[in-house]
């Protein structure tokens, strides 16, 4: 991208979490439709049905991004919108939204920024197999195809999926995500083909932004969802614990997509408790395409544990409380962990360009009468953890961009509208927005920052 600064200042937000219309312009219900309207998978049975109403009220929430002064607006495409059913053409009318938001950002000088899957798996896929079915990878790359089509002339950051584990082990082995399974096995099959999807969807857009000769400034990529598990002690069995929880959450991610092989310890264990990767002949060269960028969703680390074995023989390595803040989500503020994890990737797993695509917190916020939050721990967090990001590029780590999460407000699955993350607060009652103290000093921060970048 021509003169693109050399760090970008953003926000985040996904396409159920915000934009409601679930019925409207031909978008087909998705997972999280059918999931949060099963009574007892959500609290209070909230749905994302309405939500922000940001299909209708795009043009405001662009504003308010204009306002914080931000570089880059990362934003989920709805599959089931833009490709309703998960086959067959693109849906014009649905479509249409992503591309009346794209000119919009791009008339407020806001790079978009395209991330194509958010966890709003087409229900029709879901009912073929879901992520478990290997045909979905192929599906989620004709959809990649679809829509790179009606943005690519104007979007040049593509990221494929947004955390992995989160869809496979919170919606297929836990089920707390939709669509609420509980099958270990099905799990596994859901990583494997979910970073299959990945790889095929990188290449369908590469092959087409080379055909229309695009290539200049493209940029694709994956977010995961990373963490720092520390073992509680110097025992063997915490130490276990910790490699155990750091393989199934990171490098079962990390190691296909940087290195093209499953980590060995992982994949051997799962295996043998009846969980295989599903692994064909090619498929980890497919995966492991080049990753331009790899976004790293921060919010929080553990210390970890060992406990007895389940009765399903998997391990499970068990949180220990230290004395430090904690968000509404009961999560440990340490950004000091965020740093350590910084060095640690580019260390290990040198090469892509690093984002923090995700970072930011839950508080139980209070509006005064004209709806302001002064919201110091938020602002606080998102103080400690940029100083924690910047301090790891101070000490050489190839990082590009910070994200906050969220621009504002939102369903926060299967919490409902009882999370907030946002630093804008939205009254859902009237869809009334207004920044909060943490959008105030996030603009600042940048502001300052940015000056001095500028020197």
């Amino acid at each position: 991208m021509d003169n693109k600064p050399t760090f970008l200042w953003g926000v985040a937000t996904s396409s159920y979490q915000i934009e409601g219309a679930v019925a409207e312009d031909g978008r087909s219900p998705s997972i999280w439709d059918t999931f949060s309207a099963t009574p007892g998978t959500v609290l209070r049975g909230a749905t994302g049905a309405v939500a922000c109403d940001h299909y209708h009220r795009m043009p405001e929430d662009v504003a308010l991004m204009a306002e914080l002064g931000i570089d880059v607006y990362r934003f989920s495409i709805a599959w089931p919108r833009v490709q309703p059913g998960g086959s067959g053409p693109v849906n014009p009318a649905g479509v249409a939204f992503y591309d009346r938001l794209v000119d919009e950002l791009l008339a407020n000088g806001i790079t978009p920024w395209v991330t194509l899957y958010h966890w709003d798996l087409p229900q029709e896929l879901e009912d073929a197999g879901g992520w478990p079915n290997r045909d979905t990878a192929y599906r989620f790359a004709d959809y990649a195809g679809l829509t790179y089509d009606a943005l690519g002339d104007r979007v040049k950051q593509w990221t494929t999926m947004n955390e992995p584990w989160c869809s496979a082990m919170l919606g297929y082995v836990v089920g707390a995500h939709a669509p609420g399974r509980q099958d270990a096995r099905a799990g596994m099959r859901a990583v494997h083909h979910l970073l299959l999807g990945h790889g095929l969807a990188s290449q369908v857009i590469r092959e087409k932004a080379a055909a229309q000769d695009r290539l200049d400034g493209l940029e694709v990529g994956i977010t995961l969802n990373l963490g720092v598990p520390t073992p509680a002690s110097d025992s063997a069995e915490d130490q276990a614990a910790a490699h155990w929880e750091d393989g199934l959450s990171n490098r079962l991610y990390l190691d296909p997509l940087l290195r093209g092989e499953y980590p060995a310890d992982i994949a051997t264990k799962v295996a043998e408790l009846g969980s295989p990767l599903p692994v064909q002949d090619g498929d980890l060269a497919v995966i492991a395409q080049p990753v331009d960028v790899l976004g790293i969703n921060y919010y929080s680390s553990r210390l970890v544990r060992s406990t007895p074995v389940g009765d399903n023989g998997w391990p499970t390595p068990e949180a220990v409380d230290r004395d430090v803040e904690r968000t509404a989500m009961g999560w440990e503020v340490t950004p000091e962990a965020l740093t350590d994890l910084l060095l640690r990737l580019e260390r290990e797993y040198p090469g892509p360009d690093w984002y923090i695509t995700e970072n930011g917190a839950a508080y139980d916020d209070q509006p005064d009468a004209n709806g302001y939050v002064e919201d110091i721990d938020r602002t606080n967090y998102l103080r400690s953890h940029i100083d924690a990001a910047l301090a790891a590029r101070a000490q050489g780590v190839n990082l590009k961009g910070y994200f906050a999460w969220s621009l504002m407000d939102n369903f926060e699955w299967a919490f409902g509208y009882d999370r907030r993350f946002g630093i804008v607060r939205v009254d859902y009652e009237t869809q009334q927005r207004t920044p909060k103290q943490s959008a105030r000093y996030y603009a600042d921060r940048i502001a300052a920052e940015k000056a001095n970048e500028a020197g």
